[in-house]
């Protein structure tokens, strides 16, 4: 499995995007002029949030599309061209699906959305089968990691809760002994500001293949890890005053903070940091569009981040020096999910139905 990270937006970042600049509300055909990425169409009704991609470990032209209003998508050519995928079969009648999140190894995937709702396949996707979720779940579920191809997966939900199954989720085993606000509500002495009667959701969850997990506060004021074999999750303060909008994992174990206002950071050491002062800010111009999301090749010789008004951004050194894809100013929509599932595969997910498909052009 490649080493990168896994975040899924939840409700709380879809939301925030109708926030950032926006002159139109569909892209004009014909206006990316990018040297390496292109707009595919897809056949999607007006206003469908696309949430996840992912694509089969055997087959690299075989994967899905995720979205609100229940929306699957396939692809058996590389992602070139799209169709629709009806699992309505799978779903109960008048519930409008959310599906947050799918994960494959091998053939073996998962798909899991809002209310709770889990589909399994052990077939690259040819046939999917519901597997039953208990309806009294803390939280929404947000997150899904096939972490092998024998049935062993992970799940995670907005509020926290990290489940791990080892039998195609027949039975599901705890990994924490509480949610995020009962932790923070006991452990006042954690020196979270507003940590007592919190009440609040992660806003982006990202998992390293090491299986250690970052969970951003929705409010964007602290975040939280957790590593395997720990009870509860471990919180983080944060000083600056400056909101951070997502995070997740560097290739070399480190973490990056995009800032609300198109900051983005890097800690200076592997691992979590202690401190704010830990992190170094890296020369963008971001031109002051949000930032949303950022991603890197299995290799992480390449780093791209996304934002407002489709911004993209891509560095070739780790961070140190970026450069604007200028050809993806025309692009009238907010980008918030970039993924690479190998060197010269990848995409980006943006508002009201656009995909943008990474060329394979050499930097």
């Amino acid at each position: 499995m490649p080493r990168r990270a896994l975040a899924v937006k939840t409700a709380t970042l879809v939301a925030a995007l109708s926030a950032l600049p926006m002159d139109k509300r569909a892209l004009a055909e014909g206006s990316i002029e990018s040297s390496y990425w292109e707009q595919v169409e897809l056949p999607l009704e007006p206003g469908v949030i696309l949430l996840d991609i992912a694509f089969s470990s055997n087959d690299p032209k075989h994967g899905f599309l995720l979205g609100t209003r229940q929306t699957v998508l396939e692809t058996k050519d590389g992602g070139k061209t799209w169709d629709v995928r009806d699992l309505s079969g799978l779903l109960d009648d008048d519930v409008n699906y959310r599906f947050n999140s799918v994960s494959f190894c091998g053939d073996e995937g998962w798909i899991i959305g809002k209310p709770a709702v889990l589909l399994h396949t052990t077939d690259g996707g040819a046939n999917w089968e519901r597997v039953g979720l208990s309806p009294r779940l803390p939280g929404a579920p947000v997150l899904i990691t096939a972490v092998q191809d024998n049935g062993t997966a992970e799940m995670v939900t907005d509020e926290g809760a990290i489940y791990f199954t080892k039998d195609a989720a027949r039975n599901w085993k705890a990994a924490v002994e509480e949610t995020v606000s009962a932790t923070l509500n006991r452990t006042v002495s954690s020196g979270i500001t507003g940590a007592s009667y919190y009440t609040g959701t992660f806003s982006t969850i990202s998992r390293n293949d090491n299986g250690e997990y970052l969970g951003l506060s929705s409010r964007g004021n602290f975040y939280m890890s957790w590593a395997p074999g720990q009870a509860y999750w471990q919180p983080h303060n944060r000083t600056s005053a400056r909101r951070v909008q997502s995070m997740g994992w560097r290739p070399d174990g480190g973490i990056w903070e995009l800032t609300r206002g198109g900051g983005i950071f890097f800690s200076a050491e592997t691992g979590l940091p202690e401190e704010d002062s830990e992190f170094n800010e890296g020369r963008i111009g971001s031109r002051g569009f949000g930032l949303l999301d950022l991603g890197y090749t299995p290799s992480g010789k390449t780093f791209w981040t996304v934002g407002g008004s489709g911004s993209v951004f891509y560095s070739t050194d780790a961070g140190k020096s970026w450069k604007r894809d200028r050809g993806t100013d025309n692009v009238a929509a907010n980008l918030y999910n970039v993924k690479f599932q190998s060197e010269d595969q990848g995409f980006i997910l943006g508002n009201d139905g656009i995909l943008l498909r990474f060329t394979g052009a050499k930097l």
